[in-house]
């Protein structure tokens, strides 16, 4: 190979891999330098290096200054640092003295493994160009063909020379996709592999149906129409959330098209998956109302801190708004971002009873109050006596019922309270053992009591004055588990009154 055989494998192979000049001149150093370690020594260090514009190369034998006391010295790579300053001067540990070595003739096997090496570094810079093409559209919807089977996964070909994997865990249930078939599915992942695709797509994120969408709607194309949120049973049931901000378009029909062909379209390019497609609504409590539909609701009541909401349906709506296995409720929830707990009217009379008289039981033990002003604070939304102590006056005196003197009173009972559980708190943290009472929680464990205990909360009493947040900073605790220990404590203490 001389040195105008270079120069034309560099211009041929870079014009037809569309690989730049510079990697296919540093496939054919490192080719050179493989070579020339045969005829020289397989010990050497060798470097060559070729003239970008004349196609000449000089091959470079290297060694590398290392300190005098170096535990190990390689002779045929390193040199030490005084040796090296006898023959150049200046010079410091891990700089590098390089000498010409001849270069060598290169014959056909030669020239095979000068192949290799660029074969090889083309492959590594084709695939290199192809995730960083790719990286960008992450999230993005591709078309592809099948190419074929791979253990049950599918190399799906999206042209140009590049493939991409479709697994059996990202491929909808039962589906059944033949090779050949055209297959649409979101880039999920772009990353350099040593075989194989690089680029992963799924077909069961709630993305793609957005995606699609926006193929077959041209008003949400055109951002007339948002998909503000999508929530999927792949292949089985899915529910889109969407709006318009054009009074003058309904969003709903726009998405369902004339006759369903809109909605149907993209149904059919998954699976026959169908689609629920309900009004999106700033407010949770109505968007919660259009999410459960076909489900009729009768009442919601909402509770910010967990995030959650109880759903009273009439007993013959319940299994509507549950859906089968619980599939209606889910997307519901998972559509909406809100816990919801769907329940009958008789079973959520209940349930605010029940929390309704724990609570008034707490003000009444806590603030030494009478049944009549301990249902008004409960009825004003007032659970906790935190809130009764350091709520501003001004929303206190705004209860028709109360005057001056008796927020005055209120407030005065309620910091009262809180300082005698700060006082009793310290005095327990020197010990940090929990009561019995603590341990007899329902729920409780005694790895959790212990915990709590660490923080001051040693007595029943005192985790039944905790509200939710005061929890949270505890390790396993979340704000599921600090409602269910708080309300469980209250309950106990509440049927303790009830019983007297």
């Amino acid at each position: 190979m001389d040195t105008r055989e270079i120069l034309q494998v560099v211009d041929v192979v870079s014009n037809e891999k569309g690989v730049p000049k510079e990697v296919i001149f540093e496939a054919i150093e490192a080719a050179l330098a493989v070579a020339s370690r045969k005829v020289h020594g397989e010990a050497l260090d060798v470097r060559v290096s070729i003239d970008r514009l004349t196609g000449e190369y000089d091959t470079l034998r290297r060694w590398t200054v290392v300190e005098d006391d170096a535990e190990e010295i390689e002779p045929e790579q390193q040199v030490t640092v005084s040796a090296a300053q006898a023959e150049h001067p200046g010079l410091a540990p891990g700089d590098v003295i390089e000498e010409l070595l001849p270069s060598v003739a290169f014959g056909r096997i030669a020239s095979q493994m000068a192949k290799q090496v660029i074969v090889q570094k083309v492959r590594e810079a084709e695939r290199e160009q192809i995730v960083e093409a790719y990286t960008p559209r992450i999230g993005n919807m591709l078309i592809g063909q099948v190419k074929r089977l791979d253990r049950g996964n599918l190399i799906v070909d999206l042209g140009g020379n590049v493939e991409a994997l479709l697994t059996r865990e990202e491929m909808i249930a039962r589906e059944n996709i033949r090779i050949s078939d055209r297959v649409c599915a979101l880039l999920i992942d772009a990353r350099i592999e040593q075989r194989g695709p690089q680029l992963f797509l799924s077909r069961r994120v709630p993305k793609l149906m957005m995606e699609l969408f926006r193929r077959e709607v041209p008003e949400v194309a055109d951002g007339v129409v948002e998909v503000v949120g999508c929530s999927r049973d792949p292949g089985v049931r899915a529910k889109i959330a969407v709006r318009s901000y054009d009074p003058r378009i309904d969003p709903i029909g726009a998405c369902v098209g004339m006759h369903g062909t809109r909605v149907q379209s993209v149904s059919n390019d998954l699976a026959g998956e169908r689609v629920d497609i309900v009004l999106y609504d700033a407010n949770p409590a109505q968007f919660v109302l259009n999410a459960l539909s076909p489900a009729k609701v009768v009442s919601i009541t909402m509770d910010e801190e967990s995030h959650t909401m109880d759903v009273a349906v009439a007993e013959d709506q319940l299994p509507i708004a549950i859906g089968r296995g619980g599939q209606n409720v889910r997307l519901a929830s998972e559509l909406t971002g809100w816990d919801l707990n769907i329940m009958t009217e008789e079973q959520a009379a209940l349930k605010q009873e029940a929390e309704t008289g724990v609570l008034r039981q707490l003000f009444i033990d806590k603030l030494d109050l009478d049944e009549n002003v301990a249902d008004i604070l409960v009825q004003e939304g007032f659970t906790s006596v935190e809130e009764v102590a350091f709520v501003p006056a001004a929303e206190l005196l705004a209860i028709q019922e109360f005057d001056e003197d008796i927020v005055q009173e209120l407030r005065s009972r309620a910091q009262n309270v809180l300082l005698t559980q700060e006082i009793s708190r310290e005095e327990h943290l020197g010990n940090a053992e929990p009561a019995a009472d603590l341990l007899e929680v329902e729920g409780m464990t005694r790895r959790l009591a212990y915990q709590l205990a660490s923080h001051g909360i040693i007595t029943r009493e005192d985790l039944a004055d905790q509200a939710v947040i005061d929890l949270l900073d505890i390790e396993g605790i979340d704000e599921t588990l600090a409602g269910q220990l708080i309300m469980a404590a209250r309950a106990a203490w509440f049927a303790d009154g009830a019983q007297a």
